[in-house]
Order: C-alpha cells, then structure tokens, then sequence
C-alpha cells in the first residue's frame, strides 16, 4: 500500500475508511483495493489506533451508501443507457438479456453471492437496478453482504495486525 494512503487512513480514520469505500463502491476506481484498507484498518483496531466498531461501521456505511446510489441511478435510468447500447458497453443485447434473466431468477441471493465476489460486487449492483429487482429485495442482500464482507477483511486485519 503507498505510503501517501497508509498516512491518509491513519491520519483521517474512519472518514478515510468511509470514503475510500464509499468512492470504490460508486465505481471510482481507488489507488488500492477496498480488501486492503479494510485489512490496514482491522490491523490499525488491534493496534488500538481505531476500534474493530468504528472501523466496521464506517466501512458497512461505506459500502451500503455507495452501492445503493449506483443501483438507484440504474434502477431509474439504466434502461435508457442500454436501449441504444453504447459501442462502450462490450455485451451484445442478447447477453444482457439473458443476464438479465439470470438476474431476475436469482434475485437476492444473486445480489448476495455477486456482492461477495471481488471485481464482480459493482456489477451486481448495477445488474440489479437494471433489471430493477426489488429494492427491499435488494437492500436485504447488500446488508447482509456488507456485513459478512466488511466483517471477514477486518477480522483478518485484526488477526495479521498482529
């Protein structure tokens, strides 16, 4: 991890933290990936300089926020993206289609697993308010995500602080 990042988390703390996954959740690609400020951040709560709470909240809140932006801002206008289908989107129309049907059958547990699946988590979002899966639906399995996902890379963090 750079130094400049290292100082940034350190000095910034849980705002850092929120905001780097925040920013990484929305699609704003990061100078290091979100598995790694969460594990710099559980080894900075075992060494006491943040608590394992802090750091687990402003991550969850993070990722929540994020990630339901970009599923709100396909849910309401990802269809008129798609129904030109940029030169900048690499599927075909039958491709989307059938993830969409994919989608559609999966519902929650596909938001879950996709959610769970580093380089695929954006994505699911993004399929999700697409294919405009219910947002209760879709609520229910990004919480319950962000809280197994946060939870295991602070954990480890904690675990390797040492």
């Amino acid at each position: 991890m750079p130094a400049s990042l290292v100082t940034f988390i350190t000095h910034y703390g849980y705002f850092a933290i929120f905001g780097l996954v925040f920013l990484q959740e929305l699609g704003i690609p990061n100078p290091v990936a979100n598995e790694l400020v969460l594990l710099f951040a559980g080894s900075l709560a075992y060494a006491g300089t943040l608590s394992f709470i802090g750091v687990f909240l402003s991550a969850i809140l993070g990722d929540i926020i994020g990630t339901s932006i970009l599923y709100f801002v396909f849910y309401h206008f990802g269809t008129r993206v798609f129904e030109k289908k940029p030169r900048w989107i690499p599927l075909s129309r039958e491709k989307i289609e059938q993830l969409g049907r994919r989608v559609r059958t999966h519902g929650g547990w596909g938001v879950f697993i996709g959610r769970l699946l580093p380089f695929v988590r954006g994505y699911a979002s993004v399929a999700a308010g697409l294919f405009c899966i219910k947002p209760r639906t879709f609520f229910t399995a990004v919480f319950s995500s962000a809280l197994l996902w946060t939870g295991v890379y602070v954990i480890l963090g904690s675990i390797f602080g040492k």
